[in-house]
């Protein structure tokens, strides 16, 4: 049964991908943490790595550097779209791709400081940053006419998953942060939520048009959260409730910027509702593991992959991959429901994006 379902996600994705060869975009651009991340953590000093296996086992070009098993949300809205999967920014070649580029860097979020124990990573200003410089210095170069120039930009796609690490390594860790001393949880996930939207204006002003990001998923339920404190039931819910303060306000700050910002259009997608729903129902899904990562990780399952431990054998059926990373089959579900389902990403789909 689990097989069938994600079988029938990936089949899903090949039904609406476009039947001509013509992509249904011309560009795909990708901002935010690990779970976009797919190589820019390679060549940054960090602790925050994923080019070892098992990660990459079930992915065609191996170990990339994507935290999880094999694609992630943003390979699958690719291959919709059919464009080429959105090389990372940072990789030896450097930025020569003009069907889209990844800015997203695990460990990293929207505050400058997040993260920064684990070493070097590229926070949301930095991603901002680097498409600005794609937008002015690399893009000219290969569209000379800045009439295409703009409608490259306006027509490309953007997709963003940041904020998850302002509370994992920031809020949440009290060892390292004083940030919950200085903010109760809605304070600070006010402050987030005008700091997104300073970049996202940002974004705007460089050309992007179209841009779906992303809520946050229920950081209670990680097995990095859930198995180091005592708490009844699947997931610590004092947790999911402090990321519900950004959860909350997260619709209206995107509506607000689509009403003020003339031909945008900025999607929210629900991640956090899919995600809580697979891992308190993972057989709705052809899951039968809502709880545990599926690699050996160290601490009592509360880490990363051991480097080079034997992948599981069965990915399709978890819904996590290590203590904070989902599988390549809970991403599928995800990206697949984007395309097609506006009830997921709101006030329209994937499919519906594409042709405005």
């Amino acid at each position: 049964m689990a097989n069938m379902i994600i079988v029938f996600s990936f089949v899903l994705l090949q039904i609406l991908s476009p039947i001509c060869s013509l992509p249904l975009a011309p560009a795909l651009y990708v901002f935010g943490d690990s779970l976009f991340d797919s190589g820019n953590n390679n060549l940054l000093p960090t602790f925050a790595k994923a080019n070892y296996l098992p990660y990459g086992s079930d992915f065609a070009q191996g170990s990339t550097g994507r935290f999880t098993n094999g694609r992630n949300v943003a390979d699958f809205i690719a291959e919709y779209l059919g464009l080429p999967y959105s090389p990372p920014y940072t990789s030896f070649g450097g930025p020569r791709s003009v069907t889209g580029l990844n800015y997203a860097s695990g460990s990293c979020g929207i505050l400058p400081e997040t993260g920064s124990i684990l070493g070097k990573c590229l926070n949301l200003r930095d991603q901002i940053n680097l498409l600005q410089r794609t937008a002015e210095k690399d893009l000219p170069k290969k569209l000379r006419n800045p009439t295409k120039l703009s409608e490259h930009l306006s027509k490309s796609i953007y997709i963003i998953t940041i904020g998850s690490n302002d509370y994992i390594n920031n809020y949440l860790d009290t060892k390292t942060y004083d940030t919950s001393k200085r903010y109760k949880p809605q304070p600070f996930a006010q402050l987030l939520i005008e700091r997104l939207a300073q970049e996202f204006e940002r974004l705007y002003k460089l050309g992007a048009r179209k841009v779906i990001m992303f809520d946050l998923g229920p950081i209670g339920c990680m097995p990095s959260i859930t198995r180091k404190h005592a708490h009844p039931g699947d997931c610590m819910e004092e947790t999911n409730q402090i990321v519900s303060y950004f959860n909350e306000r997260l619709p209206a700050m995107l509506k607000n910027l689509t009403f003020s910002l003339p031909g945008s259009i900025f999607v929210h997608g629900h991640a956090n509702t899919l995600g809580y729903d697979a891992i308190k129902n993972p057989s709705k899904y052809g899951l039968t593991d809502g709880g545990n990562p599926c690699c050996t990780t160290w601490a009592n399952g509360t880490s990363a992959c051991i480097p080079l431990s034997k992948p599981c054998r069965d990915p399709n059926e978890h819904v996590f991959w290590d203590a904070f990373h989902l599988t390549e089959a809970v991403y599928s579900i995800i990206a697949s429901r984007c395309v097609s389902d506006r009830s997921i990403c709101t006030p329209m789909s994937i499919q519906e994006l594409v042709k405005m």
